[in-house]
């Protein structure tokens, strides 16, 4: 496990791009909102993948308070994906943005990607946000979804996390670190359980990379400067999976 500190965003000299991408299920911000954007400021992202963003009245308002509370902006999502969304710092140039929902199992609930392509300096890259279904034969053709639009996405590098609602020996997770790097075995750093915040005993949110991206730690952020336990325990239900990434430049890729 990596013991030494996350790496802080930044530009290298030869274009790669060095990110903090940080994947959070906020619960449609029902709890201590305020606990939650010092959690989210304090790990510093550059994305954000969201999931139960709000999704009913005002939901574009409230999605915007918590974004200006933790200085970043909407990338995409929200109510128009059916929960996930993104967000992002200024210091990403927004290339474009897609909201996707997917196929409803009658008595289910809707789901959806929220997806965009950013650049930071010479390195372009492919994001998504999830939140797999509950039921396992629905979650799993989902998992073959994602694949197929990151695939799609016309990048040669791309991030992709959520809730996942499975463990890491389940079949759909299993199906996604088949075809992708999940960042927290590749290169492990803080705590490793996300659900539940007092009681954390599971792995089921994720952050995943495709092969050329480097890792250079993953983990939840419990000892990070600025992130309390208490922050943690009254934000939401779950715990934050953060990530720093190294990105190649584009034209280094091509």
């Amino acid at each position: 496990m990596v013991s030494e500190p996350l790496p802080n965003s930044r530009t290298e000299a030869d274009g790669s791009a060095v990110i903090r991408v940080l994947s959070y299920n906020i619960r449609s911000m029902r709890d201590d909102t305020a606990a939650l954007a010092r959690v989210i400021a304090a790990c510093a992202p550059d994305l954000v993948l969201v999931q139960e963003a709000p999704r009913f009245f005002r939901w574009r308002k409230k999605l915007a308070r918590l974004a200006r509370a933790a200085d970043l902006v909407i990338l995409s999502g929200g109510g128009s994906a059916a929960g996930p969304a993104l967000l992002c710092s200024l210091r990403a140039t927004v290339e474009r943005t897609e909201d996707v929902l997917l196929p409803l199992t009658p008595g289910l609930h809707r789901r959806g990607f929220a997806t965009a392509v950013v650049r930071f300096g010479g390195a372009r890259i492919g994001v998504l946000s999830c939140h797999l279904s509950l039921q396992s034969d629905e979650r799993y053709a989902q998992g073959g979804m994602l694949l197929d639009r990151l695939a799609g996405m016309g990048v040669a590098h791309a991030v992709a996390g959520g809730d996942l609602n499975e463990r890491p020996g389940g079949r759909t997770f299993r199906r996604l670190a088949a075809a992708l790097q999940d960042c927290w075995t590749a290169r492990p750093w803080g705590s490793e359980n996300t659900s539940t915040p007092d009681d954390p005993h599971q792995r089921i949110d994720a952050v995943f990379a495709t092969s050329g991206v480097e890792v250079l730690g993953c983990g939840v952020p419990l000892d990070l400067p600025g992130v309390s336990r208490a922050d943690l325990r009254a934000a939401t239900d779950h715990l934050p999976v953060l990530a720093a990434l190294r990105v190649p430049a584009a034209t280094a890729a091509a």
